[in-house]
């Protein structure tokens, strides 16, 4: 009886004590923008499986951190779900970041009516702010007006958008999610009206982006010190020749392409146009709209086995970040997804793909002009903010598609070691001082590393998670 008490007041010691060490980053309950009882159960039961205390605390706090701090759900006047997602300290919603914030949700709704409501709402509000300008990447809550107003894009800047930076993955990001909303809950309430108006303007904008009748109405400039913020030739980027693949102004940084044929996005495009048509028979009835949808997806595919796939001297057959059409490439990779790193990730490319298998291993080397490596751990930057800094999403992006469980241990453990103590991944920290971060809050991040432990969980991996230290 005496051993028993010992044991449970030892017990309760070391429980407070990991209490004080790693106390609870999330916002009072009272204080949470959304709540689900799928999630929090989740929670509730990956949590103590994980030995190591602090990736259990970071578990807990980045899981749910896109519920707790940025989502506003709400009805239309129609009664129909809508939910504004913000970035994080970025109070504006962009369509990709809003996409990946909530995806590792879409699995729980089925056990969880609010939450599914909520989802059901992201994907609403995407395509009603797709259907606004297709040329955004950024939308505010409501007509209030951007910062960005100044900006020179060829069209006056409705009071609605954020920024108006043309992006391929923004029209990506809301068809995948839909597709995989439909999939898990069987839901098809969501493909009505707005969903057919955002495939034209999908199947619209990719093909006048094609630039096969010259450069389109969209152009970018912005009076800025900062080059990677508007576009060369009067905010028409550097030429392209038509052969068939989609220009992106911008890439998922937000930050300018070099060569307008962005790679990544690309084959992201092809993979969402095969998922629209499947919706569109299957749900829609819509053959026509859909076989739209088949050809320019075949199209960009050839366009890539031929324009995209480069020679190079040490990893052989890879894909190039950026190409031209005129046979010139860019060889590097960013941090932000679609990356190339990210394909097998997002199913635009078998993991096994030996191109694919090549391009990762030259993306995770010195070759990479933006990959570092240093005391505080290795990854891919990119431009956007600096040099000699790495983006935790790069490494998450590593261990999604790492099949060699000491690659995933490894990436875990970098993971843990790099959030200078806050509980939460950055959106970037300096390669020899974790420490040295930017964007305390970053919703997607953070989401997202929650994704990556309940994937390695229901991989069978707990135990290597459990070798963290």
């Amino acid at each position: 009886m005496l051993r028993a008490s010992v044991s449970a007041l030892l017990m309760s010691l070391a429980l407070t004590a990991c209490a004080q060490k790693y106390p609870d980053q999330r916002p009072p309950v009272q204080d949470r923008l959304f709540v689900s009882e799928a999630v929090e159960a989740k929670i509730a039961e990956v949590a103590p499986l994980l030995k190591n205390p602090k990736l259990s605390w970071m578990f807990r706090n980045c899981f749910p951190n896109t519920l707790d701090t940025t989502v506003h759900f709400s009805k239309d006047e129609d009664g129909n779900p809508r939910t504004f997602v913000y970035t994080g300290d970025i109070h504006a919603m962009w369509l990709r970041d809003s996409g990946a914030q909530v995806w590792p949700y879409v699995d729980l709704c089925p056990g969880d009516e609010h939450l599914r409501e909520m989802v059901a709402g992201v994907i609403n509000c995407q395509f009603e702010l797709l259907n606004r300008d297709p040329y955004a990447n950024g939308f505010n809550d409501g007509p209030t007006g951007s910062e960005w107003e100044s900006d020179d894009t060829g069209s006056p800047l409705s009071p609605w958008v954020h920024e108006r930076k043309w992006e391929i993955d923004s029209h990506c990001y809301p068809v995948r999610l839909a597709y995989h909303y439909w999939k898990v809950t069987g839901d098809t309430s969501v493909f009505g009206k707005a969903w057919l108006d955002a495939i034209e303007n999908i199947l619209t904008t990719f093909t006048v982006q094609q630039r096969k009748d010259g450069d389109g109405p969209y152009y970018f400039l912005r009076v800025t010190d900062r080059q990677l913020d508007t576009k060369a030739r009067v905010g028409r980027g550097h030429p392209v020749k038509p052969v068939g693949l989609i220009a992106s102004a911008f890439r998922p940084s937000d930050d300018a392409t070099q060569f307008e044929f962005l790679v990544p996005s690309n084959l992201f495009a092809v993979s969402i146009l095969r998922k629209a048509a499947e919706i569109l028979v299957d749900v829609n009835h819509e053959a026509g709209l859909a076989a739209r949808c088949t050809a320019l997806a075949d199209e960009v595919e050839a366009a890539l086995r031929k324009y995209a796939i480069v020679q190079h001297p040490e990893f052989g057959s890879i894909y190039a970040f950026e190409v031209d059409g005129f046979g010139n490439a860019y060889m590097m990779d960013d941090a932000n997804v679609p990356s190339l790193l990210s394909m097998a990730y997002l199913e635009a490319l078998p993991i096994d793909d030996p191109v694919y298998q090549n391009t990762r291993r030259f993306v995770w080397s010195d070759s990479n002009p933006y990959f570092w490596r240093g005391k505080a751990g290795e990854g891919i930057g990119g431009p956007h903010v600096g040099t000699e800094v790495i983006w935790p999403m790069s490494i998450m992006m590593k261990a999604f598609t790492a099949t060699d469980d000491e690659e995933i241990l490894a990436c875990v453990q970098q993971l843990l070691d790099t959030d200078a103590g806050t509980g939460f991944i950055h959106e970037s920290f300096n390669k020899d001082d974790a420490k040295d971060f930017t964007r305390p809050w970053f919703a997607w991040q953070n989401t997202l590393f929650g994704e990556l432990i309940l994937k390695l969980v229901n991989d069978g991996k707990l135990a290597v998670l459990n070798r963290t230290r």
